[in-house]
C-alpha cells in the first residue's frame, strides 16, 4: 500500500494511492496515518479494505508529511563511503547518529525555507525508514518485523551552522521546512529490497545526486538493531538513513540552494518529492 495523509498544513486527512494513482479517502476508516493504525495488525486491516469502495479525492490537494506524530526523526550521517568522501571525512566504525527536530517535518511539496543568516543550505535525497511497531532491543534478524514501511525524505542542511559553529550537527539539519517527507507511506510488502533502490536529486533541472541504497555502509535491518541498543523506537518515528554523494558541500567550487530554485528528488518505488526555494521572512 502507498499510504498518504492530503489537506491544508495541520489538518491533513489520512488516504491511501488506489492502483489507477486516485487518492482515497481513510478518515471514515482511522483517524490518521500513525501509531497502532500503521502496526502490522493495523496495516493488515487496511489492506483488507477495498480502495473501490472508499471515497474518490477529487481535485489535487496539498500532500502533507506521511505519517503523523512524529516522536524522533533520526538521521544517519556519512552512511555512503563516497559521500564520506566528498566531505572529508572517514567512513564512521559505527553509525554516526544525530537528530533533526519534528518541527522541520513538512510535506514532500512545500516551499524549503532559507533561513535568517544562511549561506550554505544544501540537499540531500534519503531513503526514510518508519517505525510501526515499538523496537528495543531487537536483532538484525528481526528488525524488518518492526518496519511499516519507506519513504523519500530530503535531509536539508545548513552546513555553516552544522560545522562551523560550536556544538553538535542538529542545529544545521533542524530549520523550519528542512524535513520534507513523502509523497507516500510504501508499506514494506512493496519493497523487494530495500538496499537496491536508485535515488536521484536535481536541482533547476541538473542531475546533482544520482545514487542507489545499495552503496549504503550500514544497511536498514543494521540500522534498526542498531538504534534499538540505545533507545525504544515507537510508531511514527523516522529514520532518514544517509545520502549518497552529490551534495553542494562536496563540489568544487561548493554550490549552495538560493531563493528561487527548484529541487526535485525521489526513489525508486516510493515516489518524489518538488520543493520551491525561497527565504523565510
Amino acid at each position: 500500500m502507498k499510504l498518504l495523509r492530503y489537506g491544508p498544513s495541520g489538518a491533513e486527512e489520512p488516504g491511501l494511492l488506489d492502483a489507477d494513482g486516485n487518492i482515497r479517502d481513510l478518515s471514515g476508516t482511522i483517524a490518521d496515518i500513525g501509531g497502532s493504525d500503521i502496526s502490522p495488525e493495523g496495516l493488515a486491516r487496511l489492506a483488507a479494505i477495498d480502495p473501490a469502495s472508499l471515497p474518490k479525492v477529487e481535485g489535487n490537494p496539498r500532500l502533507g508529511a506521511c505519517v503523523a506524530n512524529t516522536g524522533k526523526f533520526i538521521c544517519i550521517g556519512l552512511n555512503y563511503a563516497d559521500h564520506a568522501a566528498e566531505s572529508g571525512m572517514a567512513v564512521p566504525s559505527e553509525p554516526v547518529i544525530f537528530m533533526k527536530a519534528t518541527s522541520a517535518i513538512v510535506g514532500p511539496n512545500d516551499d524549503v525555507l532559507i533561513p535568517r543568516g544562511s549561506q550554505k543550505t544544501d540537499w540531500e535525497v534519503e531513503l526514510g525508514i518508519i517505525i510501526g511497531k515499538t523496537a528495543k532491543y531487537v536483532t538484525e534478524a528481526e528488525a524488518l518485523d518492526y518496519v511499516a514501511g519507506y519513504c523519500v525524505a530530503h535531509d536539508v542542511s545548513e552546513r555553516a551552522f552544522q560545522t562551523e559553529r560550536q556544538g553538535q550537527w542538529t542545529k544545521g539539519k533542524s530549520c523550519d521546512t528542512f524535513g520534507p517527507t513523502g509523497p507516500w507511506l510504501v508499506t514494506k510488502d512493496e519493497v523487494a529490497d530495500p538496499q537496491n533502490l536508485g535515488m536521484w536529486l536535481t536541482v533547476n533541472g541538473e542531475t546533482m545526486q544520482n545514487g542507489s541504497t545499495k552503496t549504503m555502509v550500514y544497511g536498514v535491518t543494521h540500522l534498526v538493531s542498531y538504534l534499538s541498543q540505545f533507545m525504544s523506537l515507537h510508531p511514527g518515528d523516522i529514520i532518514s538513513t544517509g545520502t549518497p554523494p552529490g551534495v553542494g558541500m562536496g563540489m568544487k567550487p561548493q554550490r549552495w540552494l538560493k531563493p528561487g530554485d527548484v529541487v526535485e528528488l525521489g526513489v525508486d518505488g516510493l515516489g518524489s518529492q518538488k520543493q520551491h526555494v525561497r527565504a523565510d521572512g
